[in-house]
């Protein structure tokens, strides 16, 4: 699994012209699943993700995670992670698990947030998605459950 974490201040998708998913402060994160991920992948990547030390503290050092500060998730599955550009001038996306695969990861993933105590809102898997955030810090960060 590959994770793209973004520290936000606030963050909405919107589907056919209506928001299926708002957050005010805490995390977005755009989530690809590759082949041969499996729930442990989530599992982990979840235990890891709520307890990064990514938010300031009173001496602006990130020394606080998101359950420290009680944030919420806006998690929003992204195929296109597991694009590989290497060759040609299209992106090829054979690393990117098939879709009845991946959603099963992906929904794994979001309860798990869920389990932790981490207000969880998603996307919606396999549609075209408008995704709008503002970035806090910028703080950015990439995340793989294999490495």
């Amino acid at each position: 699994m590959r994770v793209v974490l973004q520290r936000s201040k606030a963050a909405k998708v919107v589907v056919a012209g209506q928001t299926i998913g708002q957050i005010d402060s805490g995390l977005v994160l755009l989530v690809g699943v590759t082949h041969g991920d499996s729930i442990d992948d989530a599992v982990y990547l979840a235990d890891k993700i709520v307890n990064l030390r990514i938010f300031e503290d009173e001496n602006e050092k990130m020394n606080h995670s998101l359950l420290d500060v009680g944030g919420s998730i806006l998690s929003v599955s992204q195929f296109t992670l597991y694009g590989d550009c290497r060759k040609g001038r299209r992106p090829n996306f054979m690393d990117a698990a098939r879709p009845e695969e991946a959603i099963k990861i992906y929904e794994s993933f979001n309860e798990e947030l869920r389990k932790k105590g981490v207000h969880t809102e998603t996307g919606q898997f396999g549609a075209m998605m408008d995704v709008q955030l503002t970035n806090d810090g910028p703080v950015t960060l990439i995340m793989e459950s294999k490495k």
